[in-house]
């Protein structure tokens, strides 16, 4: 990463509309308005937050991993880049990032993937996917928006680092955040924000020890 991609904000915490903290395994779904400033902090150090957006008023417009990457040639997330959608509108914009690189590709862990990558008893463990299904289930907010799991696409990890090898594989590596380092974006379009604090304790994106973020927005 570069220093030049190390931006701090200038927001008070104090001064947050919402400030809030998510447990380890567990969802999280607010809509931010356009203009709005959110931030995810992490809190302990290297927890993987996954994450996805969608247009608050119409949900099949959402974040597109293809776009994002291809629009930018960029694997990886950090201060500047732009969050496109799968209708190609930019979504939101990374304002300040004190981490550095945040993942596009590795995607979210879901009991298939848990079976496939470590064992077959790993199979009933808590997923990413199973908190992004509840949250689909169950939220008002994605209620109102007719969401289903059809409606779970590619997502962001944020704070979670995962190299591409030269041959093409993926690495599930240690991270690189560490206690306090936190990713801000600004919002380009009304949108709903869904997040599963990572529950994964196979792999060392976690630190294999899953711990709580703190989810900001200012006005």
């Amino acid at each position: 990463m570069s220093a030049q991609n190390l931006v701090e904000s200038t927001l008070n915490p104090d001064h947050a509309v919402i400030n809030e903290i998510c447990d380890a395994g567990e969802p999280w779904v607010k809509e931010i308005k356009k203009g709005q400033i959110f931030r995810i902090v992490d809190l302990e150090g290297n927890q993987a937050v996954d994450t996805l957006f969608y247009n608050a008023h119409d949900a099949m417009e959402r974040y597109s991993a293809t776009d994002t990457v291809r629009r930018q040639h960029r694997l990886y997330l950090t201060t500047g880049s732009k969050l496109y959608s799968n209708f190609g509108n930019v979504m939101l914009v990374i304002t300040a990032d004190t981490c550095g690189r945040h993942d596009t590709v590795g995607g979210a862990c879901a009991a298939e993937s848990n079976t496939t990558r470590y064992a077959l008893d790993k199979y009933p463990m808590h997923s990413c996917r199973d908190s992004f299904l509840y949250a689909l289930a169950h939220d008002p907010v994605c209620e109102r928006l007719g969401m289903s799991k059809r409606d779970v696409p590619a997502n962001i990890n944020f704070f979670m680092n995962v190299p591409v090898t030269e041959a093409g594989k993926l690495e599930f590596a240690d991270g690189v955040s560490a206690p306090g380092k936190y990713v801000e974006m600004r919002a380009e379009m009304d949108v709903v924000v869904l997040i599963s604090n990572c529950p994964q304790l196979n792999n060392p994106c976690n630190a294999y020890n899953p711990t709580p973020v703190r989810l900001l927005v200012w006005n």
